[in-house]
């Protein structure tokens, strides 16, 4: 007998390949859902429009190439957390699968697209009644993830998915953290440099001062901002002197503020408090009455309204342009 053959009697058993409760594996995502147009690229890969062959429920599909188990794991926490809320204002998870190398999750479909998408697409800034009602929905939204002891990390206009009922959906729990209980404290630097707390920024440096909760609300401070500006405070800086500003500064407040309604920049002082002890809980703030006086998504459907008829126009305008021709 051969070296060889001797030793593949005692070969190891392949390692056993790890079960995870919320996702398929050696199921083909497309004999489920119908790939049936591009929504754009994220940041770990394409993003697709995708229907279920069975019901005809559309989905967004976001499909990752993760070619080992190690890699897998690294996006457990996202579609764990996805899977466990069920919140209005939180996008639902449909679907996800592992399958010949690439991972998809698919998330309900937002046909109201992204927040920062919509200002882009109008060229303006929201209106502050806009403003209010993202500003309202989002907050019931970081209330229930902070109950669940869940810390979104990533909180931006970009992540702010509207339904065409004009109804927020908060997205991308790619970064977020998942607590064991109410009082741990995270220390991982992570985030989007311009959104970040000055705590999240200050980690870093200082392990011995962890930060919590208070930081999604930080960030929502800084997305209003944008909301009301189109861009972040800061934006024209690069990364690294934003992350010392943010450290080293005072909050950053409205360009214009004489614009905005007291209320909101009320609101804003309160949520961009960099003292983590004195800035406003989200529970604390849907009290404010910047947001009490909310009473439906009327805003945000005329602002879906607005943008979708800003594409239809840029369309018929491009079809003319090609029988001119």
């Amino acid at each position: 007998m051969s070296f060889f053959n001797f030793w593949k009697m005692f070969k190891l058993p392949e390692k056993k390949k790890k079960q995870y409760e919320h996702v398929h594996r050696d199921v083909d995502p497309e004999d489920i859902w119908e790939i049936i147009g591009e929504l754009g690229d994220g940041a770990f890969g394409k993003v697709y429009k995708a229907q279920n062959k069975q019901n005809g429920t559309l989905a967004a599909a976001k499909v990752i190439d993760t070619k080992t188990e190690d890699e897998l794991e690294d996006y457990m926490v996202e579609i764990d957390i996805l899977a466990s809320c069920n919140h209005h204002h939180i996008v639902k998870l449909l679907d996800a699968f592992f399958f010949q190398g690439k991972l998809w999750i698919l998330i309900e479909f937002c046909a109201g697209g992204a927040v920062d998408a919509i200002m882009l697409e109008l060229e303006r800034p929201l209106t502050e009644p806009q403003i209010r009602v993202v500003c309202r929905q989002t907050l019931e939204a970081l209330i229930y993830l902070h109950e669940n002891k869940v810390i979104h990390r990533d909180l931006k206009a970009g992540n702010i998915l509207l339904s065409l009922d004009g109804d927020v959906k908060l997205a991308d729990f790619g970064v977020s953290a998942k607590n064991t209980n109410s009082l741990q404290r995270r220390h991982s630097f992570i985030g989007t440099p311009y959104w970040m707390a000055p705590e999240v920024v200050m980690c870093e440096t200082s392990k011995d001062r962890p930060y919590d909760y208070k930081a999604d609300i930080w960030s929502l401070g800084v997305t209003l901002i944008e909301l009301a500006q189109i861009e972040p405070p800061n934006h024209e800086m690069n990364p690294m002197r934003v992350l010392l500003k943010i450290a080293k500064s005072e909050p950053p407040t409205l360009m214009q503020p004489s614009r905005w309604s007291p209320e909101f920049r009320d609101f804003l002082r309160k949520a961009l408090d960099k003292n983590v002890d004195n800035r406003s809980s989200a529970a604390q703030l849907l009290q404010h009455p910047f947001v009490t006086s909310v009473t439906d998504s009327r805003p945000l459907r005329e602002l879906i309204a607005e943008a979708k008829a800003e594409v239809t126009e840029e369309i018929e305008d491009s079809k003319e342009e090609e029988e001119e021709e």
